[in-house]
């Protein structure tokens, strides 16, 4: 008996890792809180204090700085101390990473 294949399977886009980290971005942006604090960093022209995004998305600071911890272990923003205010800032290049995943390929598209 022979067996026909339809078809041949490619190689994944990602590797292990890479698939990895992406994923625990996505994990990351998936609240909604983390999300707007993320675009209100990347609109701006540099850093924010985490009062001020507190403010912004209407959440206690502890609440925001738990937010932007989540949004620095998932290696999309930095973070730098001053005195007692914590400054962050979007990682160069992260959100492009993270743009260049979810963009499908026009040839992906089925109409």
């Amino acid at each position: 008996m022979r067996t026909t294949v339809c078809c041949t399977p490619g190689e994944p886009a990602l590797e292990r890792e890479e698939a990895e980290r992406m994923a625990a971005r996505l994990k990351a942006v998936a609240e909604p809180s983390r999300l707007r604090m993320l675009s209100m960093l990347a609109a701006a022209d540099g850093e924010i204090c985490v009062c001020d995004l507190a403010d912004a998305i209407e959440v206690s600071q502890p609440t925001a700085s738990h937010h932007a911890k989540v949004l620095v272990s998932a290696g999309l923003v930095e973070r730098e101390q001053r005195g007692k205010w914590a400054f962050y800032r979007v990682v160069p290049g992260a959100l492009d990473e993270l743009g260049a995943l979810l963009r499908v390929p026009a040839t992906a598209v089925v109409e």
